[in-house]
């Protein structure tokens, strides 16, 4: 999800200093879990910080999840033009303030386990598709304030102002620029421990001008599936190529378009993997014309309530579409994204509508990570839940176990 609202920027003019990760964070207590084995690990264990456990554990160690949105993804020509050219420019371009430790402490405090942390690494790109220093040392420094708040964090390439589109037209020299954002975020953290999971993309594997879903045609469908394969395998063979703990590392591949249906289509392949540690990435706005739109367009009127019988029905078909095709299968999943606006939204339906989605998605063992920017969810000036009923009914599937 790409949610840009303009907002006034808080800038408190310092980030921190640049913080060097602990060599693990305090270990979870671990539940008992059945689930099958997705990975056959080494018999010498020789990975600092990084657990002899499954993909499939891991997910469920994580409990579930929030965004961080809006904010390392920002991005927009204008952003070049009109700031001074600092990380903060891009930091704050969407409505975020700077994020501190104490923003990222409060999202543990509130009982969440992942933080999912969207980046857009062509900001202040270099020549030869060099990553800036400074905007790793913020991508980094956050992390590292994540990690050492007990919570897992996740990194991706999030929107990235674009490119990706130009995927069909210019394969080559996109496989270039993206192979080469990995190998320098590979390096980057290759030393740090399982806390910290590589995610493959975020909505951007899909090619509408070559295959349209809504079209009605397969024309184009195989060109743009065998594409998304071939970049979720160049991720996965770049990662593991980088050595270090990322040899074995907890990697999360994009589906396509995250979209659950289109991937559990036969056309979409888990890529190789030899350390055998991977879950897949979907997302859940449905229906959209709820969770997406907070005013009528031209392809649907915004729905203000939610909760019907149908809307469950609907829930629970996409939810046992995930449980039927991955994780009965020993492939876990992870929701990256789930959520809705509260504007033009009836407030009883928002927390019915999240706190379903948690529930179904977290008794199948699938981590539902909450969608969220400055002000929707949660607080990042008094650093809590803005709502604290929609919290406690998150959090009640912590407890309430899975089937």
């Amino acid at each position: 999800m790409t949610a840009v609202f303009i907002a006034g920027c808080a800038d408190d003019g310092s980030s921190g200093a640049l913080r060097t990760q602990s060599a693990e964070t305090a270990s979870r207590e671990q539940e008992e879990i059945t689930e099958p084995e997705t990975e056959s690990d080494p018999e010498d264990w020789e990975y600092v910080g990084m657990r002899n456990i499954t993909t499939m554990e891991l997910v469920r160690d994580m409990g579930i999840g929030i965004n961080l949105g809006n904010t390392f993804e920002s991005c927009g020509d204008w952003i070049a033009q009109w700031g001074d050219g600092s990380v903060q420019s891009y930091e704050t371009a969407w409505g975020s303030p700077v994020i501190t430790q104490e923003m990222i402490q409060g999202y543990a405090d509130a009982g969440f386990g992942v933080l999912r942390i969207p980046v857009a690494w062509s900001n202040l790109m270099g020549e030869n598709y060099t990553v800036s220093e400074d905007y790793l040392a913020a991508v980094r420094e956050v992390t590292d304030w994540t990690l050492e708040a007990g919570m897992y964090s996740i990194i991706n390439v999030h929107h990235d102002n674009g490119w990706m589109a130009d995927f069909p037209s210019d394969t080559e020299e996109c496989m270039y620029h993206y192979t080469r954002i990995w190998e320098q975020v590979s390096d980057a953290f290759s030393d740090y421990g399982d806390y910290l999971i590589f995610e493959s993309l975020n909505e951007e594997g899909c090619w509408d001008e070559v295959w349209n879903q809504y079209s009605g045609s397969a024309d184009g469908k195989e060109k743009v599936f065998s594409l998304l394969n071939e970049i979720n395998q160049t991720f996965v063979d770049t990662v593991r190529g980088s050595g270090g703990n990322n040899s074995v590392r907890h990697l999360l591949i994009a589906g396509y378009a995250t979209n659950i249906e289109l991937t559990s289509d036969e056309l979409y392949h888990m890529p190789a993997d030899p350390a055998g540690r991977c879950a897949v990435s979907v997302h859940y706005y449905t229906p959209p014309a709820f969770a997406i739109l907070e005013e009528d367009a031209d392809w649907g009127k915004c729905r203000g309530t939610w909760g019907t019988e149908a809307d469950f029905e609907e829930l629970e078909k996409y939810m046992e579409m995930l449980k039927t095709n991955f994780i009965d299968k020993g492939i876990p999943v992870i929701m990256g994204e789930y959520g809705c606006p509260k504007k033009n939204k009836d407030e009883e339906s928002v927390r019915l509508f999240l706190t379903s989605v948690c529930k179904s998605a977290y008794d199948r063992r699938i981590c539902p990570i909450l969608w969220d920017i400055t002000g929707l969810h949660y607080d990042r000036e008094l650093c809590q839940m803005t709502d604290t009923l929609l919290r406690d009914g998150l959090m009640e599937n912590l407890s309430a176990g899975a089937r």
